[in-house]
């Protein structure tokens, strides 16, 4: 695995950062003092927004009349304010 100095890493980052996503690792270092690696981001496969809550949540089939009758007891109560 390469070793950039942190001077360089900064002057160069473009190339490293195409470099990580390429799939090849590398260390930044300090004064020749290892500091952190850089690896490529991998995303899980198994992760998606869309459909998430999937089998976790369901609406029941009366839903759009859950509460109609409260909802009716407040406007006929309220006398046309």
């Amino acid at each position: 695995m390469d070793s950039i100095n942190i001077h360089a890493a900064k002057t160069h980052l473009s190339a490293l950062v195409e470099k990580a996503a390429a799939g090849e690792s590398f260390i930044i270092a300090k004064a020749g003092r290892p500091l952190v690696v850089v690896n490529p981001y991998q995303q899980d496969a198994s992760y998606s927004r869309i459909g998430f809550l999937k089998g976790l949540v369901t609406i029941p089939a009366d839903f759009d009349r859950m509460g109609e009758r409260e909802i009716s007891e407040i406007f006929e109560s309220c006398d046309g304010i």
